[in-house]
């Protein structure tokens, strides 16, 4: 069975493509965006699979 490790980052809004390039090249895989709790900046939940 499939282990799993997850990780939930910031994004600044003038970053956001650089941000998750950087996670996705250490083989993150994007899970979702969404508002984080001030309404106005972005939380992205990403996973990668554990060894």
């Amino acid at each position: 069975m499939q282990k799993w490790e997850y990780a939930t980052i910031p994004l600044i809004i003038h970053s956001t493509k650089a941000i998750l390039d950087t996670w996705g090249d250490d083989g993150w895989e994007l899970v979702a965006v969404i508002p984080g709790p001030d309404g106005q900046n972005l939380v992205a939940y990403l996973k990668r699979p554990k060894d």
